[in-house]
C-alpha cells in the first residue's frame, strides 16, 4: 500500500477508449471517490468519448486527447498530480505517466497470454474479470471494490419516453443491440430474425448508422413487432433505450457493458471472442448473472481477442451454430423473476 495514500490531492485516471472498456472503469472511478472523498479526481480519454466521463459526477475533470502531445501535456504537467491510475495500458499511456513524473500503476492486461490462447489455443486466461484486473492499479491507495457494479450518467435531452414509440410497443419491448466493431462479433441478420419469431415479442433494434441497412432487412423479414432504431438515436438516447426494455439481447460490445451498467436482464451472444477474456456483463453481487450464449467446442474458438472484418475461416460457425430458439427462451425468462444462466454446446 502507498504510505499516507489520505494526503494524495489530485489522481489522474487514464482511459482512452472504448465505450466498453470506459464504462469498464466506473468501478474504479466510484470507489476512488468514495474511498478517498478528499482527492480531486482528473481523466484523460479522446475526445470522442469525453462526454461518459463528463456526466459521472465523481469525476472534477476531463482531459481530451486529439493526437496531440504538444496540446495536452503541457496542461496535465500544470496539474501536478500526486498519482496516475492508467487503465489504459498502451505506449501512448506510458508516454503520459513519463512525462508526469509522479507515482503511478497499472493492472495486468494479460496481452500475452490472450495471444498464447488465441493463436496458439495454449492456456488458459485466468477466471478474474477485467473489472478486478483493474482495481490492482489503485491497490496501493487502499482502494477496494465495493461490488456495485459499473456506472452510466446520462445527459440532458438523452430521456425516452414510452410515449416515443409506437403505441405496440409502450407496453414492453426488448431491446436487440445488432452492432459490433468487428463483424465476427455481430450475431447474423437470418439469426436475429429467428429469435424474434421465436420470441413473439415487441423488439426494438439498437445500433448505429452503418448497422441500419442490416436492422431494415430484419424488419423486413419479421415482418412485425420489430422497429428499426439504429442510427436514429444518439448513444445517450440507445442508452436511454436499454433502460426502458425489458430485457437486452446484445453482443460483446459496447452497449452491452451498458445495459450491465443499468442492472438490465441481459443475454448475451459470443461469436469469435470468448468470456473467459473477463469482458462479460459485469452486474453488481447481489444480481444473478447475465445468460450467456456460445458454441465452446469450435477449436478455432476464440481466433482474436478483438475480431476481424470476416471470419478467417470462412465458416462463421462460431454465431451461424447457435440455437435461435435457445436465444429466445433465455430472453424470456428475463422477462420473469429469477432470470440467471449460462450456457454453450
Amino acid at each position: 500500500m502507498l504510505h499516507n495514500y489520505c494526503i494524495l490531492k489530485k489522481i489522474l485516471l487514464i482511459r482512452f477508449s472504448s465505450i466498453g472498456d470506459i464504462v469498464l472503469t466506473t468501478p474504479v472511478v466510484r470507489c476512488l471517490r468514495r474511498q478517498i472523498p478528499e482527492v480531486e479526481l482528473h481523466v484523460l480519454t479522446k475526445s470522442s468519448y469525453h462526454s461518459i466521463y463528463a456526466n459521472n459526477p465523481n469525476i472534477n475533470k476531463v482531459f481530451d486527447w486529439e493526437g496531440s502531445w504538444e496540446v495536452v501535456l503541457p496542461l496535465l504537467k500544470n496539474e501536478r498530480y500526486d498519482f496516475v491510475v492508467d487503465l489504459h495500458k498502451n505506449w501512448r499511456s506510458f508516454r503520459v505517466r513519463m512525462a508526469l513524473r509522479c507515482p503511478s500503476a497499472s493492472f495486468p492486461k494479460l496481452d500475452f497470454r490472450k495471444f498464447l490462447y488465441t493463436k496458439l489455443k495454449i492456456g488458459k486466461m485466468p477466471p478474474v474479470h477485467i473489472v478486478d484486473r483493474y482495481f490492482e492499479a489503485v491497490k496501493r491507495l487502499g482502494v477496494h471494490n465495493d461490488g456495485q457494479g459499473l456506472d452510466f450518467f446520462f445527459s440532458e435531452g438523452d430521456e425516452l419516453h414510452y410515449e416515443d414509440f409506437p403505441e405496440t410497443f409502450r407496453d414492453g419491448f426488448v431491446a436487440v443491440v445488432i452492432g459490433g466493431q468487428h463483424a465476427t462479433k455481430i450475431l447474423p441478420v437470418d439469426k436475429v430474425v429467428e429469435v424474434c419469431e421465436a420470441l413473439d415479442y415487441p423488439v426494438l433494434l439498437v445500433g448505429g448508422s452503418e448497422d441500419s441497412a442490416r436492422a431494415e432487412r430484419i424488419v423486413e423479414k419479421v415482418g412485425k413487432n420489430v422497429e428499426n432504431y439504429c442510427g436514429r438515436l444518439t448513444l445517450g438516447q440507445s442508452a436511454y433505450l436499454l433502460k426502458l426494455s425489458d430485457a437486452v439481447l446484445t453482443n460483446d460490445t459496447g452497449m452491452m457493458h451498458i445495459a450491465a451498467a443499468l442492472r438490465k436482464p441481459i443475454v448475451s451472444v459470443w461469436g469469435n471472442t470468448v468470456p473467459e477474456f473477463g469482458m462479460y456483463p459485469y452486474l453488481p453481487q447481489e444480481m444473478a448473472p447475465a445468460a450467456i450464449v456460445e458454441n465452446k467446442s469450435l477449436k478455432c474458438r476464440p481466433c482474436d481477442k478483438l475480431g476481424y472484418s470476416r471470419c478467417p475461416k470462412g465458416h462463421f460457425a462460431c454465431m451461424n451454430s447457435l440455437d435461435a430458439n435457445e436465444i429466445a427462451e433465455k430472453i424470456k425468462a428475463g422477462l420473469s423473476p429469477g432470470f440467471c444462466g449460462t450456457s454453450g454446446n
